[in-house]
């Protein structure tokens, strides 16, 4: 027990107290200070010095995915190259900005000192092109072509070269396996847009402004699949460019893989075969024009008959989709886009909009059975049909007397069709339209998906045109008032059309009934939808939506997304039609209009079946079509200004069956010769680690691949 009084104790309790409440009340005192001198002293101060620290992120882009044929094998991919690269900033501390070390690399690149440095500039409204699109604090690539020479200069000295860097990098390749191309197919890749990065804002996959995104082709349509997920880190740096602390950092995601139906080996004879017939044409002479044939341009199609999915798609002009890599040059671009360039961009395949010509008349055959009519017929196939004082000729005036509608297939009589189509014109009531008439030529081409898309999973698909009531209406109120205008009763040809069309334009014609029935005036298609059609007539009648995507495959493999066929509608026809159309497309192949270029074919075993088209186009020379399919495949194929249909395009079919089937001259079956005699219904094989274990393409066409890559014509 302790000694001490009472009172002692409780003094020396209160002092304590007293102590700490003057340390407590000091310290309150010393922060309140130190907040004022802070906060109003030097509160401006500090405020504009934060206002100065800024948070800036470097972007490390995901590699990004694959894009892969039905068996495995890179159409376009990714491969490494040594890319050299400048820190603007750390040029920007420099007294010269970096010209003296710019020049330098200039010299060691073999480049133009103002072209390296134009490389690093920032893109504004007022800079062109070349620039840098991307933030001021990452990497600006100078080239992505370096060689280990040049890259190893700059690594051993770097000490005249700060703020440059030499790395192996991924860059996109076009593989152009087999030697094919496949440009429109695939796209190419291009810098972001600011209203791409707008659109972008509010989906899963965000873009950055260093993004590079897929412009046409599967690129556009697969980028939010194939891009992944950039890698970001972020750095807190002060108003004069110097890093002060990092703030996060999240790793880069690769992209998915996209496998294809495209089989990379079918693709590259489709286009070697469709070049090879515009050249032909080309040398065949023209008697209506006096001139050979241009054959300026052309596509081809190549379906599975049962799924709709695009085994090869070829457009020609062509061009190589790696001059995008790494940015395109002015000289370049211009080629690809000039008013001489033809434009080798545009998909001719979804894009090229024709007349079809006589490919077409299984649409007005189906039309006049649904209104009534006999497929047996007889109907008289005379060589001209006359409307008051209008002639319209059969094609080289052939007469075969009385056929049914499946001869008139056969045999391409343009006067069956062109009876038909007036006498109905009449039934609606000619000049002066029922209310309600039956216009069952037009209804039958909207319910065979013409004048629409047919959902390709490519972009720009254009729709054709169906020239119906409702078009012509439309047409006339967007043109009366120049027709209006310039039309003169008695004046020259052309004045009085327009005068002619100022006053009646807009009522369906029996004219234009008539050239309709047959694929001519005003209707237009796209190659991609009659392969359409013509493959479901192959299949039984259902119209799929055609596609080129197979399957989408995660970098690591195990989440496969497979891309179903689906249908977007059946065709307007029986059972038995459709079996009587298919019978007449067999006889084109084996005594009609194509059977000179099925000669020696096996029809025994692998049934063909044709329709010729050769379509007239005002101010041009004719439009050649040759619509084909087996059991397996449909096969379109056009040339614009190429001549007729079995003569300019007829060949080249003929070889891509002849390669798909491993059929040779004499109708002999190889099978393995052939290519692709079923189509492909299963999935590349896919490794555990993620990798697309390929079938190898055979050494003919490695070869031909190499070739195609050194820029040589294969």
């Amino acid at each position: 027990m302790s000694n001490i009084p009472e009172t002692g104790r409780t003094t020396r309790v209160t002092v304590r107290l007293v102590a700490i409440q003057i340390l407590v009340f000091s310290l309150l005192l010393t922060l309140g200070g130190r907040l004022w001198y802070l906060q109003i002293r030097n509160g401006d101060q500090y405020t504009a010095e934060a206002a100065n620290n800024h948070v800036q992120q470097v972007v490390h882009p995901a590699v990004r995915g694959s894009i892969l044929d039905a068996r495995g094998v890179p159409l376009a991919d990714n491969e490494t190259r040594l890319v050299v690269s400048a820190s603007r900033t750390e040029l920007m501390k420099m007294p010269d900005d970096g010209k003296a070390v710019l020049t330098r690399l200039a010299d060691v690149l073999g480049m133009k000192p103002k072209d390296v440095m134009d490389k690093v500039r920032l893109c504004d409204a007022k800079t062109p092109q070349p620039c840098w699109n991307g933030s001021p604090y990452q990497p600006i690539p100078i080239t992505d072509e370096a060689s280990a020479k040049q890259a190893l200069q700059i690594r051993e000295r770097e000490e005249d070269f700060p703020g440059i860097s030499a790395e192996p990098t991924a860059v996109r390749r076009y593989a152009a396996p087999a030697g094919s191309n496949a440009a429109q197919v695939l796209g190419y890749l291009s810098p972001v847009t600011d209203e791409q990065i707008k659109k972008a804002e509010d989906t899963k996959s965000p873009l950055l402004r260093s993004d590079q995104v897929g412009s046409n082709g599967l690129e556009a349509q697969y980028d939010s699949e194939l891009r992944g997920k950039a890698g970001v880190t972020r750095y807190e740096v002060d108003n004069l460019g110097r890093v002060i602390g990092q703030r996060e950092s999240q790793r880069a995601r690769p992209g998915d893989n996209v496998v294809t139906s495209i089989d990379s080996r079918v693709q590259a004879v489709a286009e070697k075969e469709l070049a090879q017939a515009m050249k032909d044409a080309r040398k065949q002479f023209d008697k209506n024009t006096g001139r050979n044939y241009k054959a300026d341009s052309g596509a081809v199609v190549v379906m599975e008959a049962k799924t709709g999915r695009v085994v090869a798609m070829a457009s020609n002009p062509t061009y190589d989709p790696n001059a995008w890599v790494g940015g395109i040059s002015g000289k370049d671009y211009a080629k690809l886009t000039g008013k001489n360039s033809n434009y080798p961009l545009l998909n001719r395949a979804i894009q090229g909009q024709a007349a079809p010509g006589s490919i077409f008349k299984v649409v007005p055959t189906t039309a006049a059975v649904n209104a009534g009519y006999s497929f047996n017929g007889p109907y008289a196939c005379t060589s001209s049909f006359n409307i008051g004082s209008q002639v319209f000729k059969n094609f080289e005036s052939e007469n075969y007397g009385g056929i049914s509608l499946g001869r008139a297939l056969e045999v391409s009589c343009d006067t069956v069709f062109y009876r038909i189509a007036y006498d109905e014109w009449k039934k609606d009531g000619g000049n002066k339209p029922k209310k309600n008439p039956g216009d069952w030529f037009y209804k039958t081409a909207h319910q065979f998906g013409l004048g629409k898309e047919t959902g390709i999973d490519l972009p720009n698909e254009v729709t054709g045109r169906v020239p119906d009531r409702q078009w012509k209406k439309d047409y006339w109120e967007a043109n009366k008032d120049a027709w209006c205008k310039s039309g003169k009763k008695d004046g020259n040809y052309g004045q009085r059309i327009a005068y002619e069309n100022c006053l009646e334009g807009m009522k369906m014609r029996a004219g234009d009934s008539v050239n309709y029935s047959i694929g001519q005036g005003d209707t237009l298609v796209t190659p991609i939808q009659m392969a359409t059609i013509y493959a479901a007539i192959s299949n039984g009648g259902t119209l799929y939506d055609p596609t080129i995507g197979k399957a989408i495959v995660s970098p690591d493999g195990k989440d496969v997304q497979e891309i179903k066929p689906t249908s977007h509608g059946k065709l307007p026809m029986s059972g038995t039609l459709r079996k009587q159309i298919d019978s007449a497309l067999a006889g084109v192949a084996t005594q009609g209009t194509a059977a000179w270029r099925f000669q020696g074919w096996p029809q025994d075993k692998i049934p063909m079946h044709a329709k010729t088209g050769t379509a007239e186009v005002y101010g041009k020379q004719t439009t050649s079509w040759f619509a084909t399919y087996t059991k397996d495949y449909s096969i379109v194929m056009t040339i614009s200004q190429g001549g007729t249909g079995s003569g300019a395009s007829g060949p080249a079919v003929r070889k891509i069956y002849n390669a798909l089937y491993g059929v040779d001259a004499k109708g002999n079956i190889d099978q393995k010769k052939a290519l692709l005699p079923k189509p492909q219904a299963s999935l590349p094989k896919i490794s555990s680690d993620g990798s697309i274990e390929a079938e190898p393409l055979g050494k003919q066409f490695e070869a031909a691949g190499r070739d195609r890559r050194r820029g040589t014509d294969s």
